[in-house]
């Protein structure tokens, strides 16, 4: 196992499972399984560039499915994916501030010298890779349309 990320996941997998502790361990187990998925099917090993990208994608879903509960005044079901949402953090790094997301898009925007929104695929291919996993893709995008206009 190359990745620390996969291996962290896996060790939290077995302790969830000595605690038993139903929810975590049901959390790992389908991050786990989307990992083993992406791997199965692109004939690839995961680094942890590409677990987090996973793992982000399973936050926003969740993110999601919460608003979309709590719409439909289903509070249970609300607090069953702000649980999974608070297990599938801790494999994320730490979130960054928004100056700090500004900073990267104000760089991105000059080194690649970005004019209006026909360059937006070009800013968001240089700040993704940074943010990635750290910060909600949508409010960067929004943040960088913002900037391009």
């Amino acid at each position: 196992m190359s990745s620390a990320l996969k291996q962290r996941i896996t060790d939290d997998m077995k302790a969830a499972m000595r605690s038993k502790d139903k929810e975590r361990l049901g959390t790992i187990r389908l991050l786990l399984a989307a990992i083993k998925q992406r791997e199965v099917d692109e004939r690839i090993e995961l680094d942890d560039s590409q677990i987090l990208a996973i793992l982000d994608k399973m936050v926003k879903q969740r993110r999601d499915s919460k608003a979309q509960f709590e719409a439909a005044e289903r509070q249970d079901l609300a607090d069953k994916e702000a649980a999974e949402i608070g297990v599938l953090q801790d494999y994320l790094p730490q979130a960054l501030s928004s100056e700090e997301i500004s900073a990267i898009i104000a760089k991105a925007v000059s080194d690649s010298g970005a004019e209006g929104m026909k360059d937006m695929g070009k800013v968001m291919g240089l700040v993704k890779p940074q943010v990635q996993g750290r910060a909600d893709m949508g409010q960067v995008s929004g943040l960088v349309k913002a900037q391009l206009q």
